[in-house]
């Protein structure tokens, strides 16, 4: 794995524990000489771990909206600024420049990040690892969720193996590169699919 992409907050959260993880994985990242993808803010878990990348001589890629850099939320120290038109083509570049995908705690966004690249993932667009990490068991209700959604027959308990959901950044890398894609479908509307 030599690029990847991470999806996560522009708040720092609750207490210092998603800040302190977003350290941990960007030193990591940098350790490792794996690029870092992520949305091209300068506040928040997202300014967090490019700062750190940074901080430890690692390379990061930021893609950010132009009206966001208006907004004067840009990180402009990154080792490469995309500047974009939309918010579909922002996600669209970040998972063509990256070989896997990390969500970390955050909000809205983040969420529907991690979805439409798992779903892309579902559909066989890509075989890319995706990986939670799952800060102070931020994630735990969105996982009973999926669960749910597997129990109800609208998630294949098969697609489940695409997400690996790890509390410790080290241990989730590690996983991330030893990732072997589940087989999927085209078509995915019969149960033996």
């Amino acid at each position: 794995m030599k690029s990847v992409c991470v999806f996560c907050g522009s708040s720092p959260g609750k207490g210092l524990n998603h800040l302190k993880a977003a350290q941990k994985l960007g030193k990591l990242i940098a350790a490792d000489n794996i690029d870092l993808v992520y949305g091209g803010g300068n506040v928040g878990i997202m300014g967090e771990i490019a700062n750190t990348v940074l901080q430890y001589n690692g390379k990061v890629t930021g893609v950010i909206p132009e009206d966001l850099v208006i907004r004067e939320a840009a990180l402009h120290d990154v080792t490469d600024l995309r500047i974009v038109k939309s918010m579909h083509e922002r996600k669209a570049l970040m998972s063509e420049l990256s070989d896997g995908f990390i969500a970390m705690s955050g909000g809205i966004g983040t969420l529907e990040e991690l979805f439409e690249i798992w779903t892309w993932t579902q559909l066989g667009i890509f075989s890319k690892p995706i990986g939670i990490l799952n800060v102070d068991n931020y994630f735990d209700k969105l996982i009973e969720f999926i669960y749910e959604a597997v129990e109800n027959e609208f998630v294949m308990k098969k697609y489940l193996d695409m997400i690996l959901v790890d509390s410790d950044p080290e241990n989730l890398l590690f996983r991330m590169k030893e990732f072997k894609p589940v087989e999927v479908r085209k078509w995915t509307n019969t149960k033996n699919s």
